[in-house]
């Protein structure tokens, strides 16, 4: 039945993913020079565990959201997309096992993650899609036009640019504004395919209140990301061109999203408030 709820194993996926992203958010973005003594390797230089970091509590919001959502259509979004990052994340972990400290337990829950979810997540998504009714939300205001194909423009280029980092390595090594390892450039590449498919799924739906909870969690690690770059940009290589380009990039995808939020947030307000001032008003019977 096309009934919009989300199925109990949704639920419960969501809810047991979140304690590992918060403890890897605390690891990582709270501890980032200290990773070769709590993670499963030492991640250098430090922007790179921040970047990680950022990135794993905003998906401990995203799934926060899961265990909670009674409407399907609003998360569905962010399914495939965490697909996507973590078989990037397998694919780097077992092309590169010799960097990893294999006598850490944090070593044996990160393979261990990264086994699991990359079926999962997909299989979950694919039994909760059937309840998906495919309609916008009574009263929900449209996208506006020029934005679907912005998202699917801005998709498609990280899309690409996580794909160069898992398959050519090298060629982003030379070429990065910070230092990377074969292991650091793969794993990074999911950092970039976790938001590129976020973005084409949120311009293939259209729909707003399906896209809204992904853009929050989006938001929330794009502002992280900025802040982290601040605290370690002594690892910046400030003569590359690609730094600012970096920078620029998130942060100007930080304010598009942000607009986005706000003006759609503003529409459904303007929506809600014209929906009321049309309803019929009730005639108080005359006292007699």
């Amino acid at each position: 039945m096309r009934d919009d709820r989300v199925l109990r194993e949704t639920r419960w996926l969501g809810a047991a993913i979140v304690p590992f992203l918060v403890v890897a958010f605390a690891l990582l973005y709270v501890f980032p020079d200290d990773t070769r003594h709590w993670f499963a390797w030492d991640v250098q230089p430090t922007i790179t565990p921040l970047m990680m970091g950022a990135g794993y509590i905003a998906g401990a919001y995203f799934f926060v959201r899961v265990a909670r959502e009674t409407r399907w259509h609003r998360i569905q979004v962010g399914f495939l997309p965490v697909t996507a990052f973590t078989l990037f994340m397998a694919i780097g972990t077992f092309n590169h096992l010799d960097r990893f400290a294999t006598a850490h337990v944090a070593f044996w829950i990160w393979v261990g993650l990264y086994v699991v979810t990359p079926v999962l997540v997909p299989l979950v998504w694919w039994r909760n899609r059937a309840t998906d009714p495919g309609t916008p939300e009574p009263g929900e205001p449209p996208l506006p036009a020029f934005v679907r194909p912005l998202l699917l423009t801005a998709g498609a280029a990280q899309s690409a640019i996580a794909l160069v980092l898992l398959l050519s390595p090298s060629t982003m090594i030379e070429h990065w504004p910070w230092q990377l390892t074969p292991l650091t450039a793969q794993t990074l590449g999911g950092w970039f395919a976790l938001p590129g498919v976020t973005a084409l799924m949120m311009g293939l739906d259209g729909r707003w209140t399906a896209i809204r909870i992904t853009l929050e969690s989006q938001l929330i690690g794009l502002a992280l990301i900025l802040l982290g770059t601040l605290r370690a940009w002594d690892d910046v290589d400030t003569s590359n061109e690609l730094a600012y380009v970096f920078v620029g990039g998130i942060a100007g995808l930080f304010a598009a999203l942000l607009a986005l939020e706000w003006s759609m947030l503003a529409r459904t307000l303007e929506t809600v408030g014209a929906g009321v001032s049309r309803a019929p008003r009730r005639r108080h019977p005359a006292r007699r």
